[in-house]
């Protein structure tokens, strides 16, 4: 009769540890699903209400706008800007910012900025999309603003936050246009990279003569439509392409990244392979509490770099792109620790028939 509660003991000790055991173990594939549709499923239980986004265009709304930038290769301070406050940019090398974390039972658990970028992949993969025809030009709205430093040093000076459109032909075959802060019209050559700009507010440079087809650091919407859906492979392409232009090979390619994000309409595959090629870049960080352009807060993916911390923002619920900005990490001539040099939000990107065509907005 004594036996009897041990052996009941007994039992629930080796269920206990099985559980426990099992814990550890990945999570089974879904049966009779192909990647795709088991890539679908797992957003699907990420995000319970996703937006309807209208045919031909996206807009983020006026709780979520978004951003599109013609890239200002600049130096490293007279770069994008507005005034935003101070973020915190010294993380701590704890679990849950960008270090390893182990659970109690001894199994390694994935960074939170690894977390983060596979939930933010899976929205993106699972997001509605029409596709570019090669005739038309991709439309990107923004909001962007720009620091600016004399040439005598000193601290930078912010302009006001202030439009910008772009327009780029899909297969880069026609000349696109820019049109920025009530500005005339900058036509820009269908050879040269909407991204050909010397510094902030600069006139794009005409292209050269014998100049190469589009690449990672000159993309056409087709080219990027084109990239490889697998990150290790997306990743050592953009590593392969970028070698040699200054920083370091980490920061370039999160750089290159950033700009095929926030400068391009990658298709949702895309998109999600880029999600997925930055989460293994060594360095990068989750801030919890970031701004856009607009000041829109949500939770952002960081990487610090020669003093400066470039912030990719993120909707906190729908994971959607909201912007990126730029903080000084170290005190210096340009200013101290926490000043905001750079920052934009997407609000539009839609396909159009010609340059200087806006999308009709779409109402529910």
């Amino acid at each position: 009769m004594n036996t009897s509660p041990r052996r009941r003991t007994h039992h629930r000790s080796e269920d206990t540890e099985r559980l426990g055991l099992t814990g550890l173990l990945p999570p089974p594939p879904v049966p009779g699903l192909d990647p795709d549709r088991e890539l679908l499923l797992k957003e699907a239980l990420l995000r319970k209400a996703a937006l309807a986004e209208p045919p031909g265009v996206l807009t983020t709304g006026a709780s979520r706008p978004r951003r599109r930038l013609v890239r200002v290769l600049a130096p490293a301070v007279a770069c994008t800007v507005a005034v935003c406050g101070v973020v915190a940019v010294n993380l701590a090398d704890k679990p849950g910012r960008g270090t390893t974390a182990v659970t109690r039972g001894g199994a390694p658990r994935a960074p939170e900025v690894t977390q983060l970028l596979d939930r933010i992949a899976l929205a993106a993969a699972g997001r509605k999309q029409p596709t570019v025809r090669a005739d038309q030009f991709v439309y990107i709205e923004s909001k962007v603003a720009y620091a600016a430093q004399s040439a005598g040093g000193g601290p930078v000076t912010m302009a006001p936050v202030h439009t910008r459109q772009v327009w780029s032909s899909a297969d880069g075959s026609r000349p696109g246009l820019l049109r920025e802060g009530g500005g005339p019209d900058t036509p820009l050559d269908a050879d040269a990279p909407v991204h050909t700009l010397d510094g902030p507010g600069a006139t794009p440079r005409p292209s050269t003569a014998g100049k190469r087809g589009p690449s990672i650091s000159n993309p056409t919407h087709q080219y990027v439509a084109s990239l490889p859906t697998d990150p290790d492979a997306l990743l050592k392409l953009i590593r392969d392409e970028t070698r040699g232009q200054g920083q370091d090979p980490d920061q370039r390619a999160f750089t290159a990244i950033g700009e095929l994000l926030a400068e391009t309409w990658a298709p949702p595959r895309v998109s999600a392979a880029l999600y997925k090629a930055a989460a293994r870049i060594p360095g990068v960080t989750v801030i919890h509490a970031a701004t856009d352009a607009t000041g829109r807060e949500g939770v952002a993916v960081a990487r610090t770099a020669h003093g400066q911390q470039t912030q990719w923002v993120f909707d906190r619920t729908t994971y959607a792109f909201l912007g990126e900005r730029t903080v000084l990490t170290e005190a210096g001539d340009a200013g101290p620790a926490g000043t905001v040099v750079g920052t934009s939000a997407v609000l539009t990107k839609a396909a159009v028939d010609r340059a200087g065509e806006t999308p009709v907005p779409v109402t529910a």
